[in-house]
């Protein structure tokens, strides 16, 4: 069997049962995102069948997709979402310290985001203290805020 469509925690691919509609359906995932994850390697392509020589899914494919939506959907990357299937597919007693590895560069990531949108709010706040609210466009401060130079920037 490929290394792709086989290994642990139910993230073996199948080829019997569903179409791409009701595998979107089934695990949240648009059909256009998971022709995109099959041309990109993320899961195996899937078998075609019937007449019309349609996409053929089957549960565990659905599994495997799931797994790659709520990887995703805690912001890994593609690249890290293949990595996370390959261990996920290892040696079932292979210590999980790649796997923290992953999980914490990307706790460390949203930190960071988590700090830039902290100081992004401490400047919204501060440009809507200084607001007079009661005043007309051409004295607006947080317009004026926007249109002015940037720190160190020469004004000419």
């Amino acid at each position: 069997m490929d290394e792709k469509r086989s290994g642990r925690h139910g993230l073996a691919s199948s080829a019997s049962g569903l179409t791409i509609g009701e595998l979107a359906a089934r695990t949240g995932v648009t059909p256009e995102a998971i022709r995109f994850y099959e041309r990109e390697g993320v899961i195996p392509a899937a078998a075609r069948g019937g007449a019309g020589r349609y996409r053929m899914y089957g549960s565990d494919d659905a599994k495997r997709l799931r797994f790659v939506r709520r990887a995703r959907d805690l912001g890994f990357s593609l690249e890290e979402v293949s990595d996370l299937l390959a261990l996920a597919s290892s040696d079932p007693k292979r210590p999980c310290a790649d796997v923290n590895v992953l999980a914490n560069r990307q706790l460390a990531r949203v930190q960071a985001k988590l700090a830039q949108l902290s100081a992004l709010q401490v400047q919204l706040h501060r440009l809507l203290a200084a607001c007079a609210r009661d005043t007309s466009i051409g004295d607006c401060s947080i317009l004026e805020a926007l249109s002015g130079p940037d720190s160190g920037e020469s004004v000419e």
